[in-house]
């Protein structure tokens, strides 16, 4: 069996399938399309494997989250790899045949799990077999009722340690970490980093604002109302599709985190657009080339997969936005905020590396006799909206 997921993009940009009328593709194409992400399990000859295929369906059209959707599919794939090697499938499994796979993803696999990592895959297994009964596919779960009721869950909760910093390891944090200076202030010419203002802004917004990575990372300049020549004192942002579990909120950038974007849109960004031009460039065809900015910077009208479309911003999810460039006649110019080298939106794993290189100067500087008392742990973006001065 074979594990894929939806991507529409990448099937645009396959282009002509030998044998097939490009119309009848296209349109069978847009008459069966799955949201993005749906996972889709072929057997041996190509076909859908059931009834596992029918509830991907079901988890996509329920708007479950992509990056759910894919955990969920690679603990069903083991759980019925480990059936099939006793003997078993979905329909004759056991209590015993459950509760062991749980013991062999904690123990004996070659590469074990923790409680949190199973309680996913406890989910997804449960949610599994909530369907196959709703189908009629099996007449209850195979495993029996206890103390932590009908799931497979660990039933513990997950310890939340919340770490406070005062006001001068913040600053340590942001100067020294992100910005390369001393702990005293001063210049470190020895400071080999990249992009200080765009890592410094980040933190100071992340501060401000109380935003998640995934929300503050993923903003687009007209969310910021931050259009040529416009550069506002303050910003109201409504958050949708980048917010947590999709729940629509609104969220307020004060002064202070606006004015420290200044000097990376004025000094860094332009040179790292200018930079990326002739990748851009031969990336046009796969991107979103926006053509009109309407509705004061609520939607985006332009070019994606060949057609012209528009989208609301705040329901943009963040694949699109990393893909969302403004045709100015000079060239592609990023929407995004934050862009990283190639003049794409900085991905999650590029903000990880800017973190961990700020951790190790923080380190480095750790006995200067002007440096805070450091943490035992290295600061994530997320702890950042739990700042609290002394």
């Amino acid at each position: 069996m074979q594990l894929y997921f939806a991507n529409h993009r990448a099937v645009w940009r396959v282009g002509d399938v030998a044998g097939v009328d490009r119309a009848l593709l296209e349109e069978s194409l847009e008459r069966h399309r799955l949201p993005a992400g749906t996972p889709v399990l072929l057997d041996g000859v190509m076909r859908p494997v059931e009834p596992l295929s029918s509830w991907f369906r079901r988890l996509a059209w329920r708007r479950t989250a992509a990056k759910t959707m894919r955990t969920y599919a690679y603990a069903v794939l083991m759980l019925l790899g480990f059936l099939q090697a006793r003997g078993r499938d979905l329909r004759s499994a056991t209590e015993s045949d459950i509760v062991q796979f749980e013991q062999w993803r904690r123990e004996h696999a070659e590469e074990t799990v923790e409680e949190p990592t199973w309680d996913k895959d406890a989910a997804a297994i449960g949610q599994l077999y909530d369907f196959l009964v709703d189908i009629g596919y099996v007449t209850a779960r195979p495993w029996r009722s206890t103390s932590r009721g009908t799931s497979l869950a660990s039933g513990k909760s997950t310890d939340v340690r919340v770490r406070h910093m005062e006001i001068d390891q913040y600053i340590y944090l942001r100067d020294v970490g992100f910005g390369g200076l001393t702990p005293d202030a001063g210049l470190d010419e020895s400071f080999r980093g990249w992009r200080p203002h765009r890592n410094r802004a980040a933190c100071e917004l992340a501060l401000l604002t109380g935003m998640r990575i995934q929300e503050w990372s993923t903003l687009l300049l007209p969310e910021l109302g931050l259009m040529p020549s416009i550069r506002p004192r303050t910003a109201d942002v409504d958050l949708a599709a980048c917010a947590k579990r999709k729940q629509r909120r609104s969220v307020y950038v004060p002064v202070d985190a606006m004015e420290l974007l200044d000097p990376y849109l004025t000094i860094e960004r332009p040179e790292m657009i200018a930079a990326a031009q002739r990748t851009l460039r031969r990336q046009h065809r796969d991107l979103f080339v926006v053509t009109r900015i309407e509705a004061e910077g609520r939607r985006l009208r332009g070019v994606l997969e060949g057609r012209t479309v528009t989208r609301v911003v705040k329901d943009m999810d963040p694949d699109l936005r990393r893909i969302t460039m403004l045709e100015t006649g000079d060239g592609l110019e990023p929407l995004a905020l934050f862009v990283g080298r190639g003049g794409k939106m900085l991905s999650a794993s590029g903000w990880d590396r800017v973190r961990w290189r700020a951790w190790d100067r923080m380190v480095t500087w750790a006995t200067h006799q002007d440096a805070p008392v450091m943490p035992r742990l290295c600061w994530c973006y997320h702890d950042l909206r739990h700042i609290f001065s002394a």
